[in-house]
């Protein structure tokens, strides 16, 4: 078993703060020493895992974007719906969404990585902002907008989801009510009554779960 197969697997059963470098060591099957080879406290091996986990889902994101960089409305709505979609059907990424919600507490050696947390959820509402000022632009939103706060909003309501889904997988259909939740936001944004975007298409759908998790998800709180 790799290093970070055990640390995440032991994180996952103790949490994070219960668990020891020694104690992955013992379930990896190596040194200590081994582990100080690769990585310096237990708080880079623990970024080490997110990264493992998420980095490849992040790069869609990058390439959906236009020439100015900005993600178009219906890029968002891909990139967040794609969040769901490998939350429920990777077991590695919820794996490490359950731990980072739920099983570390960023103090003592982890307290390092909270500046890089609170930065990713930063960029994520950039992001957003981003995507609804050039939305603006296009007519597709109104002038009147109040882009920072409809950021805001829209982190809230992904995280609300996915904090809820985590702790109750049985209790709702996380793609089914994720869509509908964004969906009917960024309607509610255009204040109309019709829906703002039209259905995903086949090849939107044909690639969730292989490219693009959004910057900022994959230290989710």
């Amino acid at each position: 078993m790799s290093l970070l197969d055990a640390a995440e697997q032991l994180f996952q059963q103790r949490g994070v703060s219960r668990c020891s470098l020694q104690d992955i060591a013992l379930s990896a099957g190596v040194t200590r020493g081994a582990i100080y080879w690769h990585f310096k406290d237990k708080a880079e091996l623990f970024d080490a895992m997110m990264e493992r986990a998420t980095m490849p889902l992040e790069e869609g994101m990058d390439m959906n974007v236009d020439a100015s960089g900005v993600l178009s409305l219906a890029d968002l709505r891909w990139g967040l719906i794609n969040v769901f979609y490998s939350a429920m059907h990777n077991e590695r990424t919820r794996r490490v969404f359950e731990i980072a919600m739920q099983k570390v507490e960023y103090t003592g050696e982890m307290q390092a990585l909270q500046e890089r947390k609170l930065q990713s959820h930063r960029n994520w509402r950039e992001q957003n902002r981003l995507a609804f000022e050039h939305a603006i632009s296009l007519g597709q939103l109104p002038p009147s907008l109040n882009t920072g706060r409809a950021a805001v909003a829209l982190v809230a309501l992904v995280d609300g989801l996915l904090h809820q889904w985590i702790m109750d997988p049985e209790s709702f259909d996380l793609m089914e009510v994720g869509q509908t939740a964004i969906e009917g936001f960024l309607t509610s944004l255009a204040q109309s009554r019709e829906p703002l975007l039209p259905p995903m298409s086949a090849e939107e759908i044909a690639r969730l779960g292989q490219q693009g998790i959004c910057q900022g998800l994959k230290r989710e709180n």
